[in-house]
């Protein structure tokens, strides 16, 4: 959705000529709605005129969502669009995103992402050890809990490779990602946004520990059973759960979610399908 920044004319009806308006440059999306990218800076009041005659003007066209992308710089502007009806629907470090909705009333324009992702790693080495770790921050930090490696899938970051990730940047373990063994949906969570927090399985590749100093306040191999009897696992039902079901995956009675490449006709990028490929029939997989 990029649009340039320069400056477009349009034809204006008028009862006896047509007059040539000066507009915003925008590009039209393929949803009827309109996109425009500031990139120079502009007084605001020449801004507040063009951005009058642009929404008459689209409207005049029967667009009906207007999506403005205002970088860090031109913070100055946002006051005309709020003042001319425009809101917020996302912020990033760089640039705010403004969008108002032509036809009034309710709009259908697309919410901003509602979900934040994140990874749990269970990482096992044969002689039945998992790797566990101690954070010196957060809720749990000096209470001496053992826990998996965890975090937040970054943005463009598949689910597998944050999860490999991850256990290297706390642990320096080096691992291969086997499945994804279950997930979580919580609700009211960072910044009231929801949650999805996958379970994953890793096989470890490397076993000397270096623990992440600004995080980890320590991290070692431990026997799964010792790990197991925590008072913190015991009481907590989610990770009993996932206790369970690593047991039951370690025995063989349970198969996860694998990661398969995929293409799409509507992307070159790389995409992964996560499916139960040991029990999908006639597969080559």
């Amino acid at each position: 959705m990029a649009a340039s920044v320069s400056l477009s004319s349009g034809k204006v009806p008028n009862s006896e000529v047509q007059q040539e308006v000066k507009l915003l440059n925008g590009v039209y999306d393929n949803y009827g709605g309109v996109v425009v990218q500031m990139t120079e800076p502009m007084d605001s009041k020449l801004f507040a005129s063009l951005l009058q005659s642009s929404l008459s003007h689209w409207k005049q066209e029967g667009k009906k969502g207007v999506w403005i992308k205002l970088p860090i710089g031109l913070v100055d502007l946002v006051e005309v669009a709020v003042k001319e009806g425009f809101w917020y629907h996302h912020a990033e470090p760089t640039y705010l995103m403004l969008i108002y909705w032509i036809p009034g009333g309710a709009h259908t324009l697309p919410a901003n992402a509602s979900h934040r992702v994140g990874i749990g790693a269970f990482v096992m080495n044969q002689k039945r050890e998992v790797l566990v770790v101690q954070e010196n921050s957060g809720r749990f930090r000096g209470k001496g809990i053992w826990k998996f490696p965890t975090g937040v899938v970054d943005q463009g970051e598949d689910i597998c490779e944050a999860a490999v990730r991850e256990v290297k940047e706390e642990t320096s373990i080096d691992a291969e990602f086997v499945e994804v063994l279950a997930f979580r949906q919580s609700h009211q969570s960072f910044f009231e946004k929801s949650d999805l927090f996958f379970v994953c399985m890793l096989r470890p590749l490397s076993f000397n520990i270096q623990k992440q100093e600004n995080e980890i306040e320590a991290a070692q191999w431990m026997p799964l059973e010792e790990y197991m009897v925590q008072p913190f696992v015991q009481k907590e039902g989610l990770l009993k759960y996932m206790i369970d079901i690593c047991l039951a995956k370690i025995e063989g009675s349970y198969s996860g979610f694998s990661p398969v490449p995929t293409t799409s006709i509507f992307s070159d990028q790389k995409h992964y399908l996560y499916l139960n490929a040991a029990d999908l029939k006639h597969s080559n997989i």
